[in-house]
């Protein structure tokens, strides 16, 4: 089976290549190294696997390079996006362009050459705003408080669309909090680690009460691998950790991971951030024999061992 990855040499795509090809799976990457953050750090995000995948750089919404990606290719799973909550406030119109626009280009190019397996990279933010959890797929409410969150969240309409229309099969991913080595840079234990390591202060936006389901790059990956293994039809799951913990103990673990004091600067409220996020798994657990394996404080540990020699 050929499975192109957009958006592979990101985070979490280039550790999706790698559990790929350890399957024997034949990859092919289509990103196009954006400098939302530096393209080299992709670069080296891809180096252990560079010369096993055939790589297309380009745009998602560029004709000639989907013709070119899609070539002989079995089924996509579709990273590529513009990433960040808090960038989105900011410019609402490339996300919009990157995200909607270019899934939609995506979801048509397909249809043309006869693809018709999509894995789609979704997000725990169109949830919204809620006080209690789990979330589960089937809940009506989706409220979603910024740019980012809705792009997502039409993103996974134009899947259903798709299905709908075109008979396409897609497994829409709901993902909660990412974390491990290769974290984006601004992401916040990968922020909050260089800062402390660095004798800088921590901004700590509200009371550190809010809470997260941090679920460590693996666990998603091992998801999203039985996703493309496995044609639903159009199914929406939730991949996290089912383990949600406040920012104020988050804090408090990383410290202890790097051995270093936590410096907390309090900051007001920030806008499009949420209260709470919590996955219910049971449906990927009975459908995707999804089961989170590595705990926080493990997570965290492979992650500082990962940032110090990078560094």
């Amino acid at each position: 089976m050929r499975v192109l990855v957009t958006g592979g040499a990101g985070f979490i795509g280039s550790h999706l290549c790698e559990a790929l090809l350890s399957k024997g799976y034949a990859v092919t990457v289509l990103d196009n190294f954006d400098s939302y953050y530096s393209p080299d750090v992709k670069r080296r995000n891809m180096a252990s696997f560079r010369e096993k995948v055939r790589l297309v750089e380009g745009d998602i919404r560029s004709e000639a390079a989907l013709d070119k990606a899609l070539k002989d290719v079995d089924v996509v799973a579709h990273l590529a996006a513009r990433a960040g909550v808090r960038a989105s406030l900011e410019h609402p119109a490339l996300y919009v362009e990157n995200n909607v626009g270019g899934t939609q280009k995506l979801l048509e190019a397909m249809v043309e050459r006869g693809r018709m397996r999509l894995v789609f990279a979704s997000s725990s933010s169109v949830y919204g705003s809620r006080k209690s959890g789990p979330f589960q797929e089937d809940d009506k409410v989706l409220e979603p408080v910024s740019p980012y969150a809705a792009t997502k969240l039409s993103g996974e309409y134009l899947c259903l669309a798709a299905h709908k229309t075109w008979g396409m099969h897609v497994n829409s991913m709901r993902l909660f909090t990412v974390f491990g080595p290769r974290q984006r840079p601004e992401m916040a234990i990968h922020f909050f680690s260089r800062l402390a390591l660095e004798g800088k202060p921590i901004p700590r936006f509200g009371s550190g009460e809010s809470v997260r389901d941090y679920t460590y790059v693996t666990d998603i990956v091992a998801g999203l691998v039985s996703a493309i293994e496995t044609p639903c039809g159009y199914r929406v799951f939730n991949l996290g950790n089912d383990n949600p913990i406040s920012l104020n103990a988050l804090i408090s673990s990383l410290g202890e991971a790097l051995k270093c004091p936590m410096h907390v600067e309090s900051h007001g409220d920030q806008p499009g951030d949420v209260p709470r996020t919590w996955a219910s798994i049971e449906r990927a657990k009975r459908e995707l024999s999804y089961v989170p394996e590595v705990p926080l404080t493990l997570g965290l540990a492979r992650f500082v061992s990962w940032l110090k020699g990078a560094n």
